[in-house]
């Protein structure tokens, strides 16, 4: 599949997507933990199927499961 044919969103629009705030999405990919994403140039974009993989990830059934 080519790049062109996922979809392709930049920060604002993943940290939406996420449910979270930009700043939040930009921390999250400065100290890892954070969705895959790709860097050409000055541009960061995240594909939407990594986003949604990376919250699948992090589902939780109780709070007492560790992390």
């Amino acid at each position: 599949m080519h790049p062109e044919d996922k979809h392709v969103l930049d920060t604002a629009e993943g940290a939406k997507r996420a449910g979270l705030g930009k700043s939040t999405f930009e921390k999250l990919r400065l100290n890892g933990g954070g969705p895959t994403y790709l860097k050409l140039g000055r541009r960061v974009l995240y594909y939407a199927e990594d986003i949604d993989s990376w919250l699948s990830k992090h589902r939780r059934a109780s709070t007492s499961e560790s992390k």
